[in-house]
């Protein structure tokens, strides 16, 4: 018997729902829709890709979307220029700027330029450090995603053994933060770690989120588990993730690739953008005093 298939569609549908009753509420109190800024520097098949389904997504609750788009020779200076503009435009309730950045464009310059409470995929400095602490914030897209796929499904968290495998600051680790958050007992495993397979088996949760196809084999997985797949790999025209197929007979539960995670990672952009909209809205009302997300 096969594993049942945990599909995003459903967790994504939920989501949607609510903020399109939430994005109703705010054009009725303030008399506008909160808008999305995505800044894009190039033509990278991944930035392409996510931003189809980015405007999809904003299409689908009727929300604003600014595309703003930089050449491959912006500077730094130039870089920093545009996101200070869009930091200090009303209009814009949140920044998401598209990955890979040109070469002479450092990686970290968007968590360093964007606006803590304009930072809709909870990259900055700031956001990071409040998900590392406990507190509320505007958590990153992905990893939420896959918690709110888990709750979905109730698939038990509290207690369970939960390996994570990979390490990025957008998906690894702060995967492994929510999933602290929720009680889990949690392992980051990752290119260095020895003897993968004996840490993966143990796994009553496994996430993995590599970017590497077929990464993760029947044999690597506990019978019953339950398997969260961030990958999205292209191979042979056909999008595929970074666990075997062949997974499916042996977990409990797996999401698929595609119609898994990536579609509830646009929900759970949509969903920041909103909360972010709030917030500045509290912080306008009570006249700038809050300085930071989730101050109180």
């Amino acid at each position: 018997m096969g594993a049942m298939l945990l599909e995003g569609k459903p967790v994504a549908r939920d989501i949607l729902a609510h903020a399109r009753d939430e994005i109703a509420e705010l054009i009725t109190r303030h008399g506008r829709s909160p808008e999305l800024a995505v800044v894009r520097c190039g033509d990278a098949p991944d930035a392409l890709a996510y931003l189809k389904a980015i405007r999809r997504s904003c299409r689908s609750v009727e929300l604003p979307l600014r595309e703003v788009e930089l050449s491959t020779t912006t500077s730094p200076v130039e870089f920093r220029g545009a996101i200070a503009q869009l930091n200090h435009d009303p209009a814009v309730a949140g920044i998401l700027v598209l990955q890979p950045l040109p070469p002479q464009l450092s990686p970290a310059l968007p968590a360093e330029t964007v606006a803590p409470l304009k930072d809709v995929d909870g990259i900055t400095i700031v956001n990071a450090g409040r998900l590392f602490a406990g507190l509320e914030t505007l958590l990153p897209s992905t990893p939420a995603g896959g918690l709110a796929i888990l709750r979905h499904y109730d698939i038990p968290l509290a207690g369970q053994r939960a390996v994570v495998l990979g390490r990025s600051l957008v998906v690894g680790r702060p995967m492994a933060l929510l999933l602290l958050g929720a009680d889990a007992t949690v392992t980051i495993a990752h290119s260095r770690s020895r003897d993968l397979t004996a840490l993966t088996c143990g796994a009553d949760i496994l996430l993995a989120a590599v970017g590497r196809p077929g990464t993760i084999r029947p044999e690597m997985v506990k019978p019953g588990a339950t398997v969260i797949d961030f990958g999205v790999s292209l191979r042979d025209g056909t999008i595929v993730g970074d666990v075997d197929p062949a997974v499916a007979e042996v977990a409990g539960a797996l999401t698929p690739v595609p119609g898994g995670t990536g579609v509830v990672t646009n929900a759970i952009l949509i969903n920041n953008l909103l909360k972010a909209a709030r917030w500045q809205q509290e912080r306008t009302a009570a006249g700038g005093a809050r300085t930071t997300v989730g101050e109180e």
